[in-house]
């Protein structure tokens, strides 16, 4: 199977949620969150729980646990590509519908314009 691309979706203003937040990160979740991302280009669509679950509205979040706190890192497909749209860590068993709703938002702005709104560095 060949490997899913995987891009950081930007924001109008140039803003990469998702690199923000690891920003702030403990070593270890940063580290595992890595990893995850690393098993999304690998498996793609075929990423199952306990690692990545589907939401609603196109919306999938990949799961990543340190000790009792659970970090979520929101994504979608588009074509061949796997767009990571938001973050969060989850107190709950799951992810409140407001974050959803965000990441939805965002997946229609990339679906609009994808080169816009694909993070590239430099």
């Amino acid at each position: 199977m060949p490997r899913t691309h995987v891009v950081f979706f930007q924001d109008d203003e140039g803003v990469v949620p998702v690199l923000e937040w690891f920003d702030h990160l403990p070593e270890k979740a940063l580290d595992k969150c890595r990893v995850k991302l690393e098993r999304l280009r690998e498996l793609g669509h075929e990423l199952r729980r306990p690692e990545a679950d589907y939401l609603r509205d196109g919306i999938h979040e990949l799961r990543v646990r340190v000790g009792s706190v659970n970090y979520r890192m929101l994504y979608f497909f588009h074509d061949k590509v796997a767009a990571v749209v938001s973050h969060g860590l989850a107190k709950e068993k799951r992810v409140p519908p407001g974050d959803i709703d965000r990441a939805v938002t965002a997946k229609e702005q990339f679906a609009r314009d994808p080169g816009r709104h694909t993070y590239r560095e430099g």
